[in-house]
């Protein structure tokens, strides 16, 4: 497996522990507030309402995950490591810019898809999933 394949697979993983989380917080909100009406509406919610700006710092790190594995040129371990060091970070109580994150994550860890989706990213970046 190649180093771009192995990206592209924690790419598809962190996009599905992404999703569980938003639509935990998209239930959420929508009992707090209202339905949301459209598939736009939501959108907009996601990219601008202070109730999904937790989730932000892992989009944005999805996001040059992305362009990482857009790149032309050839990638290397470093690529798969500084990954891991950015998710570690995400995930670490030491560093305080993702206190919110974390704060929110607690609140969902403990469902069955959360559970679910979170195993599989973290399986492949232990090594013990291909």
């Amino acid at each position: 497996m190649t180093v771009r394949d192995q990206l592209i697979d924690l790419s598809k993983a962190l996009r599905q522990f992404h999703s569980v989380l938003l639509e935990h917080s998209k239930r959420e909100y929508e009992l707090k507030h209202e339905p949301i009406a459209s598939p736009f509406a939501y959108w907009q919610l996601v990219v601008s309402h202070p109730h999904f700006s937790w989730l932000r710092p892992l989009s944005g790190l999805m996001g040059t995950l992305d362009e990482v594995i857009d790149t032309k040129g050839p990638l290397t371990e470093q690529n798969v490591m500084d990954v891991h060091k950015a998710l570690a970070m995400l995930f670490s109580p030491l560093d305080t810019s993702f206190v919110d994150f974390r704060k929110e994550y607690q609140r969902f860890r403990d469902f069955s898809d959360v559970k679910f989706a979170e195993a599989r990213w973290r399986a492949l970046i232990e090594g013990t999933l291909n």
